[in-house]
């Protein structure tokens, strides 16, 4: 069923626990297949294991929920524990989850207990921009001072300060970074310092209007958590990476936290990871011990999640989790240059029974509706999974874009296509 390629191990002699492989890394059909694709849909809660499960509790569990404008951080709670909006909001508003730049400097939700190695992690992408500045004129100091303002302005307002208000007060000290600034996505100094100051949590960003799935953010002051060092919140990271995918290699954790193979294999080695038997993937022990004895669930267990869900951002190898058939089933351009078996992402929202992608969907503003095409027959497990879905992005969302840049017209062409494979 898993189309994949072969391991890759590192030259010299490092023990073959730690061995690192391409991230598409197993060959499995038939039953073993099934089995692995279920096991991960049941590390993600995607099985109805988490269903009414406190937000904060299901981001532990499975996984930081990616964060970038869009719906996915209501769809991935959703998705595992029937999350409403409003829980969703007020966990928010209490600070049990938050959302924070984290690993590869992205933006993720994440609960409490996590905060201090999120901004670890998100520690080098901050300073990355900052070394980009540089290299178009503005020195770290000048962006230091820049940061020391923004939060003088922050403790003499009660409220929060969006970025054209910091820039209005902060005047002349904000620099324009001109063409090769924007280019970079740096237009002034202003969203360097923002970003060195959330990743040494000084500040937190917060949304506007209090929805996860705003574009318009705002800063205000924040007493830092108690920091953790660079190696520790790599260790922590790393088993937390395990605990929510159930198995991976060392290559996919060094892709979602933009490891070094050196550091990788520095946090990975108290876990004492051992084969996920027949698979080609390293897992923790327990969980090494519970597949052993699982068993996928006998009837569908139909989901829809996000293009940017965990289950399949997490390790960024789409084809693992689609049939040979599907991985190889022509797409229309809107969807995809050519084929499934190329993405390491969804083209669009996803349809998951059992852990295997099934089908894809987006929502349609205009018609109040979800256009879905589906690999398989449908049945009714299925179309109620699209039902409750529909019904939570109706009433409770108004919109499911992927992303703050997701517009309905952007995405009509994908909706189209939808409606056309369906058809077909």
């Amino acid at each position: 069923m898993l189309q994949q390629g072969h391991s890759r191990p590192f030259s010299g002699n490092h023990p073959p626990s730690l061995r690192e492989t391409s991230v598409a890394c197993v060959t499995l059909n038939g039953m073993d297949g099934e089995k692995l694709l279920a096991w991960w849909a049941h590390k993600q809660g995607l099985d109805g294991t988490l269903a009414g499960a406190p937000p904060a509790e299901v981001l532990a569990r499975t996984g930081w929920a990616r964060a970038a404008g869009g719906a996915n951080p209501y769809l991935q709670l959703f998705a595992r524990a029937g999350t409403s909006r409003q829980d969703a909001d007020r966990a928010a508003a209490d600070l049990r989850i938050h959302m924070l730049p984290a690993a590869r400097g992205c933006c993720y939700l994440l609960p409490a207990a996590d905060y201090a190695i999120a901004l670890r992690a998100a520690e080098r992408g901050a300073l990355a921009e900052a070394a980009a500045a540089a290299r178009l004129g503005a020195p770290r100091a000048e962006i230091d001072r820049v940061a020391e303002a923004v939060l003088a302005v922050l403790e003499q307002n009660a409220r929060p300060l969006g970025p054209r208000e910091l820039r209005v007060l902060l005047g002349g000290l904000v620099r324009d970074l001109g063409e090769a600034g924007r280019r970079k996505g740096l237009a002034s100094t202003l969203p360097v310092a923002l970003g060195l100051l959330q990743s040494a949590g000084e500040i937190r960003r917060v949304p506007v209007d209090g929805r996860l799935d705003t574009r318009e953010h705002a800063y205000v002051r924040w007493t830092p958590p108690p920091p953790v060092g660079a190696d520790e919140a790599r260790a922590a990271l790393a088993r937390r990476y395990w605990t929510w995918t159930g198995g991976a290699t060392l290559a996919q954790f060094r892709g979602f936290c933009a490891a070094t193979a050196k550091d990788a294999r520095a946090a990975v080695e108290p876990l004492g990871l051992v084969p996920l038997a027949g698979t080609g993937l390293l897992a923790l022990p327990a969980d090494a011990a519970a597949f052993a004895d699982f068993a996928p669930p006998p009837g569908p267990a139909c989901t829809l999640v996000g293009w940017l869900d965990a289950l399949v951002l997490l390790r960024r190898d789409l084809p693992s989790l689609l049939g040979p058939a599907d991985a190889a089933r022509p797409l229309p351009p809107a969807l995809a240059r050519s084929t499934l078996s190329g993405l390491g992402e969804l083209p669009a929202h996803g349809i998951v029974d059992r852990g295997r992608v099934v089908g894809l969907w987006e929502y349609d503003p205009g018609a109040a509706e979800i256009a879905w095409a589906s690999f398989v027959p449908p049945d009714d497990a299925l179309r109620a999974a699209v039902a409750r879905t529909e019904e939570f992005v109706r009433v409770q969302l108004g919109d499911a874009p992927g992303s703050g840049l997701d517009s309905s017209a952007r995405r009509r062409p994908r909706i189209e296509a939808l409606h056309a494979l369906a058809a077909a």
